[in-house]
């Protein structure tokens, strides 16, 4: 088969323009033409009335070397890769030896648990939350109801922080393997839409998603893995080699048990603050890394779409617009939205009582009345949050902590507007923009609750934004605070063999550990440690 990149025709396009087109590209005739899949559908918004679609698509030809040769050099015409995964090990049938644990029911977890019990090495899966629907109620209880559980929420439980979000399903990590449509082929299984298979920003939605995992995790127990929920790991046992390393025999789980295991992965997320602390404890190898904070922005999603695809907007095959946006500010920080939700609402994700974090979540349909990102600043351990590798957790808990008490205490947002942001003086009425954070929002003076570097960086970010996006600083529009929880504030040093530097046989892995950011990164993390997992067993 032949992979043509690039193929670009208008909005309406009749079904037949497609194999036209390729036709008129390739320089054949129809009938020359035998079949045709499209592999990826995205769009070209750069002429905002005039929105195209790019399409990627995998032919069956009657001469494709013919083709090949004659486009040789040309990066938009080449052989349809190779994309079928293939477990790297299996477990010996009927495999009886210790059985691998994996801390923590995210993306990453979830995917390690799926590849070592595809494997066949029968994992245990351990979460200090509850199954999804469970984890599901006592979130709202905290957005209807101020009543926040500290074991239950946006960050812990099954399906991880993911779960509460977009559900984007795209990231820019190289993917030489292929592990990504690993990804999206078992989420189709689970019964994401089709779409996502081929859609060039594939998302799925958080109802969605509830029942992926739970269908993901009947697929993982059918293959004999086991969950343990409600389940918290308080310790690591670990053994002393000769060579000044040190290599896991168990872990300590809070009901004051012992689980005798020699291969655990780490996919705890990176809201597992005290997991962090007993690992540094233990000397488990870290080390502080950069990660950012600011707040998240809401506009009326309308308002986007018209700034995006001007008299396209509301087109069925553009949907809810996003954006991404990066300024350089003079103060030396880089503002930047992040984790963009068209249609969505933002949400309370805090992991801690006596904090207020903010995030963003939408549907699959992407209907609601707001769209809302981060809208964030970089920062780095050298500069910011010197100490050590816990000295970030600190950092967030800081801000976290002043955006409670600058909310009431009551686990509602700090809000401004944006014209009142700029002029630096406390909001005291809304405009014409409604926020959409649960439990609510008291408008106040963000400044109070973010660095001073972070908010002259942000003032001189607005209106460059404004200019590239019409009304992105507009007076009315809302921000919330504070968003803290960019990625993990450390990273858990492993090697080539995806094992601890220093601890034989511990995986840190997925976000958490500092090796990946969303859905899509964290669950391809989880299937190369969950493939490292069974190597390491195999090879002794």
């Amino acid at each position: 088969m032949i992979r043509l990149s690039d193929l670009k025709l208008p909005l309406d396009h009749p079904a037949e323009a497609l194999p036209e087109a390729i036709c008129a590209r390739l320089g054949i005739a129809p009938e020359a033409l035998q079949s045709f899949t499209v592999f990826k559908r995205g769009n070209d918004a750069r002429r905002r009335n005039a929105v195209l679609l790019v399409y990627t698509v995998d032919l069956e030809l009657a001469d494709e070397a013919e083709v090949l040769e004659r486009f040789a050099g040309d990066k938009d015409v080449r052989p349809t890769p190779d994309m079928t995964y293939r477990f790297p090990v299996m477990a010996p049938a009927g495999y009886s030896g210790k059985r691998p644990v994996v801390i923590g029911a995210g993306p990453c977890g979830l995917f390690a648990g799926l590849i070592l019990a595809q494997m066949g090495f029968k994992p245990i899966i351990l979460d200090r939350g509850k199954v999804v629907r469970q984890r599901t109620k006592d979130t709202w209880g905290l957005w209807r109801r101020s009543e926040f559980n500290p074991d239950s929420n946006v960050q812990f439980g099954e399906g991880g922080a993911g779960t509460f979000s977009d559900g984007k399903l795209y990231c820019r990590t190289k993917d030489p393997r292929f592990l990504g449509r690993k990804v999206l082929e078992e989420f189709v299984k689970a019964g994401a839409p089709d779409d996502i298979l081929w859609e060039a920003h594939p998302h799925i939605g958080t109802f969605r998603l509830v029942t992926m995992v739970e269908s993901m995790r009947e697929t993982i127990e059918a293959l004999g893995g086991e969950y343990r929920w409600q389940t918290r790991v308080d310790d690591i046992e670990l053994e002393e080699l000769t060579d000044g390393q040190k290599r896991l025999r168990g872990l300590h789980l809070a009901d004051g048990s012992f689980l005798d295991t020699d291969h655990v992965v780490m996919a705890i997320g990176h809201s597992a603050r005290p997991t962090f602390e007993m690992l540094h404890a233990r000397g488990v190898f870290m080390e502080a890394k950069p990660f950012s904070i600011g707040v998240r922005i809401e506009h009326p999603q309308s308002w986007v779409d018209r700034a995006r695809y001007g008299n396209c907007a509301g087109h069925p095959d553009l949907g809810a617009a996003d954006y991404s946006l990066v300024h350089h500010a003079s103060n030396g920080r880089s503002v930047y939205s992040f984790c963009m939700c068209p249609g969505g609402r933002v949400v309370a994700a805090t992991s801690e009582e006596g904090r207020v974090v903010t995030n963003g979540m939408s549907q699959y349909s992407r209907a609601e009345f707001n769209a809302n990102s981060g809208l964030v600043v970089g920062i780095d351990p050298a500069r910011d949050y010197p100490g050590g590798p816990l000295a970030g957790i600190e950092f967030q808990r800081k801000w976290e902590s002043l955006a409670y008490q600058v909310g009431g205490s009551s686990y509602a947002a700090p809000g401004q507007k944006v014209g009142d942001f700029l002029a630096g003086r406390a909001s005291t009425e809304l405009g014409e923009v409604t926020p959409s954070y649960k439990p609510g929002v008291t408008l106040t003076d963000l400044a109070q609750c973010l660095p001073d570097y972070a908010v002259e960086a942000i003032r001189e970010a607005l209106p460059v934004f404004g200019r590239q996006i019409a009304n992105y600083d507009h007076p009315d529009v809302v921000m919330t605070g504070v968003e803290t929880r960019t990625s993990s504030p450390l990273r858990i040093t492993r090697g080539k063999d995806f094992q601890s530097v220093n601890v034989a046989r511990l995986f840190p892995a997925g976000e958490g550990a500092g090796y990946a950011g969303g859905i899509l990164s964290a669950a391809i993390d989880g299937i190369k440690v969950g493939e490292a997992v069974g190597a390491s067993i195999l090879n002794g």
